[in-house]
């Protein structure tokens, strides 16, 4: 019932119907503004993609309050076609695409309690900008949607090292490098290589017993699968660590794991 349409009830010149209207009004008023304050506690911070040979998966941080065990979060995707086109009608279409593309749920993230969401196959598109959002739900409050930066695939995917096989003979070491594999399949099930993707270089740096672990010594660096490190000395330890090297990013992988051998 409105307080304009109650009749006024006194009590010693006091109107306690305006006063009793007041004070409802200001109690509404503090809880809205305590659900907003939790609103805005809870909504999820530093939503970010995270890929690695286009494994891509939406991180993000639980908000300022203390996360309750009660919080479940709800994560969307939505991919922006057509970003990849130079041409000024392509990018009208883009724009135009943009106001209108719609928000996606990612089903096997909608109530969940943790704070990371497999994009994979939803990013598939390599090429093509990704957009990802987040929000939270906490004692049957929701929180605003928390977003990401935008995310291309190609260009933001980190590339792994590669993977090393050493085979020692005498005085040498005769590698196997093979390259890191996205998620991706052939129609034969092979997952594909990010070869297929990427002019790969290889860059392999050698480590034996009397050099500081630190110091890694450039050995090589080309497309070659196979290579022999030459002119070692028998009867010392050599380690061997490779990186993979994107020359029109200019970007390198982290090092591979060392692999061991001493020269008989």
């Amino acid at each position: 019932m409105s307080c304009s349409n109650t009749p006024p009830f006194r009590y010693g010149g006091v109107s306690l119907t305006n006063t009793l209207c007041f004070h409802s009004l200001l109690f509404a008023a503090i809880l809205v503004l305590e659900n907003q304050d939790l609103q805005d506690s809870i909504k999820p911070q530093k939503v970010e993609f995270r890929s690695l040979n286009f494994n891509s998966t939406l991180h993000w941080q639980p908000g300022r309050a203390r996360e309750a065990r009660d919080t479940v979060y709800f994560v969307q995707y939505k991919k922006l076609a057509g970003r990849s086109q130079h041409s000024l009608t392509s990018f009208l279409l883009f724009l135009h695409r943009y106001g209108q593309s719609t928000w996606q749920n990612k089903d096997d993230c909608w109530g969940i309690q943790n704070h990371v969401c497999d994009l994979t196959t939803e990013t598939s598109d390599i090429q093509e900008p990704y957009y990802g959002r987040v929000k939270a739900v906490s004692a049957g409050v929701y929180s605003d949607w928390s977003l990401s930066c935008r995310f291309t695939p190609w260009r933001e995917t980190m590339i792994g090292p590669p993977t090393v096989i050493v085979i020692h003979s005498n005085k040498s070491i005769i590698l196997k490098l093979q390259a890191p594999r996205s998620p991706y399949k052939r129609k034969r099930g092979s997952k594909i290589p990010m070869t297929n993707y990427y002019d790969l270089l290889y860059q392999v740096f050698i480590i034996n017993n009397l050099l500081d672990e630190q110091h890694r010594v450039p050995v090589y660096e080309g497309k070659d699968k196979v290579i022999k490190i030459e002119n070692l000395r028998p009867g010392l330890s050599y380690c061997v660590v490779a990186k993979t090297y994107v020359p029109m990013l200019d970007r390198s992988s982290a090092y591979s794991s060392r692999q061991c051998t001493v020269l008989q």
